[in-house]
């Protein structure tokens, strides 16, 4: 048995035999022609590029019918990139004066975007390679090459294997006989791993070269919850991960029954259960399983994968499908929670040595107040359509809420001066991310309507601590009593002046993590659609009593596997069933 560790970006459990995915026809090797064909060359790239184009729209199409919208999206980025007037012109350039194919000029125009992507020092960018490798193979494709042999019809379910997988690709897979995917290299946040997700597609990434040490009849297994991949298992690990596929259908199927069902503790506390969402058809996803509403919606994808940001017009069609699909639930629209590092945007892209504590969120959409106003004004006219609460990140300092509602307040009055009028009034809020807020949230308390934590990075700023960094990443811990204290404190002030607060971090998607919030106040808990059926199960489970007790008991403890050990001892004296499924966080 091999076994093998990787990034799980799309979970689920899945055992197949193993589907080798062949890449050797994308080899371009340079191949020159005479002077006085290089008009025509020229000619034959603009055909191509139109035919790559229609493709693209094909995609898009199917990809929207499967998984969305916005994950559709994706591919008209790619469309942007083919028509990117910098790249054309240096297509151009190298077939007119160095007398090139056209083949070998896209791939030598878009290997040396993906380098400079790679090298960039920016994670986001380097994500974004897998991108300009599908541009490269779509227009590579549309000029006559060979495209790579996507599974077709197969004789038994199989895991495909490959170097890398492009968004294309993932559209392209039929989920009845591809049962999941794994790669050597990748990231979390690349549109790969977005596509996976949208079609519920168990994928690993970044494992690393492996394809040499397998067989074409291994058979393997892939852990979609743990980024693990088994090849040729074990008997008794095989029979192991066979019953536990069995399970996780079963306990889905109880799961779903739970829908209509209330989230109340024991004895007797409510706690109301929310959806956290990146793409239209999530918050459909979301009140299926059981959300009295969109808790955050994310608004970053429309602004990334694209050299200028999204229309007015683009937003709002997003933002009122979303509002739509809430049928009459309360949405909260975060605005742009990126850096300068992660959006171009026709903005000038600035070199920061350290982007976590540099120009962005807030920040970014205060320095830059057109690209804010025209996302607040797409947010505000789909409020006509039902309930909107907008919300800003990162805020630090009350200059920044100030300035922040005061743009909403001028945009407001410009939508109202023509005639719109709000489905309900418009609720400010902002997000608890930084640990200064929290100090000083007596302030903010008075002129804000509601706040939300954002427990990823008020650890993170709490324990300045790059979780994605190997070496300090075990100091991540949301169960350090620091950061605790922080949440017990925004409680007690939120309760005070009687302002809503929520939680919306990844604290809520564990049911572990989830009681313990519960215990220090939290009665309001925004999760993704897949991990709601198991919070709830969690707090039908517990007492409100006890989920207090363990919390008072943490914030007097003094390091983070204190507080661990005492929750799971907790859930084993209260409920636990709970641990058969609960893997607890470090």
């Amino acid at each position: 048995m091999l076994e093998l560790s990787g990034i799980a970006v799309s979970p689920g459990v899945a055992i197949g035999k193993a589907l080798i995915l062949d890449r050797e026809g994308y080899r371009i090797t340079r191949t020159e022609i005479s002077p006085e064909d290089s008009e025509a060359e020229c000619e034959r790239l603009d055909q191509a590029i139109r035919q790559a184009i229609s493709l693209l729209d094909q995609r898009c199409a199917q990809t929207t019918r499967t998984a969305g919208s916005q994950v559709g999206a994706i591919f008209a980025a790619h469309q942007q990139f083919l028509l990117d007037p910098v790249v054309r012109s240096e297509w151009d350039r190298l077939i007119r004066v160095e007398h090139v194919s056209a083949e070998y000029a896209v791939s030598t125009v878009l290997n040396r975007f993906a380098q400079a992507f790679r090298q960039f020092g920016s994670d986001m960018l380097a994500e974004r390679v897998e991108d300009i490798r599908d541009v490269e193979r779509t227009l590579l494709e549309a000029l006559g090459g060979q495209p790579v042999a996507l599974p077709g019809q197969l004789e038994e379910p199989s895991i495909l294997l490959s170097h890398d997988l492009t968004p294309s690709e993932t559209a392209q897979l039929d989920p009845q006989t591809v049962l999941g995917f794994c790669t050597e290299s990748g990231g979390p946040g690349g549109h790969t791993a977005i596509v996976a997700r949208g079609m519920d597609l168990p994928a690993i990434v970044a494992v690393g070269p492996f394809l040499h040490r397998i067989g074409k009849d291994s058979l393997v297994v892939l852990d979609g919850y743990h980024g693990k991949v088994l090849i040729d298992p074990r008997p008794d690990i095989l029979r192991r991960y066979e019953e536990e596929i069995l399970l996780r259908r079963d306990r889905s199927l109880q799961l779903g029954k739970m829908r209509s069902l209330p989230a109340k503790t024991r004895d007797g506390r409510r706690i109301a259960l929310f959806a956290n969402i990146e793409f239209p058809a999530e918050a459909t996803l979301g009140l299926e399983r059981g959300a009295e509403g969109i808790g955050l919606y994310r608004t970053e994808f429309l602004f990334l994968g694209r050299s200028q940001p999204p229309e007015e017009q683009e937003q709002y069609e997003v933002y009122r499908d979303v509002v739509e699909r809430a049928q009459g639930k309360p949405v909260v629209m975060r605005t742009l929670d990126l850096g300068a590092d992660k959006v171009n945007a026709g903005l000038p892209m600035l070199a920061e040595s350290n982007p976590v504590l540099g120009l962005r969120s807030i920040r970014f959409s205060l320095r830059y107040p057109d690209l804010l106003r025209s996302q607040l004004r797409a947010m505000l006219r789909a409020a006509a359509h039902g309930p909107v609460r907008i919300m800003f990140p990162m805020v630090t300092t009350l200059e920044e809420w100030r300035r922040a509602r005061a743009i909403v307040d001028e945009v407001m009055g410009e939508l109202e001066r023509a005639g719109w009028r709000a489905a309900v009034p418009i609720e400010l809020g902002m997000m608890l991310e930084v640990p200064a807020a929290i100090l000083l949230l007596d302030k903010f308390a008075p002129v804000a309507d509601f706040f939300s934590i954002g427990t990823n990075d008020l650890i993170q700023y709490t324990m300045a601590v790059d979780r994605s960094n190997e070496w300090v990443a075990d100091l991540y811990a949301p169960f350090d009593p620091a950061v605790l204290r922080l949440i017990r404190r925004a409680v007690e002030v939120a309760e005070a002046h009687r302002v809503p607060i929520s939680v919306c971090g990844e604290m809520s998607s564990s049911p572990a993590t989830a009681a313990l919030l519960i215990g220090l106040g939290i009665e309001n808990l925004s999760a993704p659609p897949s991990a709601l059926p198991d919070v709830k199960q969690a707090i039908r489970h517990l007492r409100h009593a006890d989920c207090r007790q363990v919390a008072e008991r943490a914030l007097e403890q003094s390091t983070a596997s204190e507080v661990r050990r005492s929750v799971q001892e907790f859930l084993q004296e209260s409920a636990p069933e709970l641990l058969q499924h609960e893997v607890l966080p470090r």
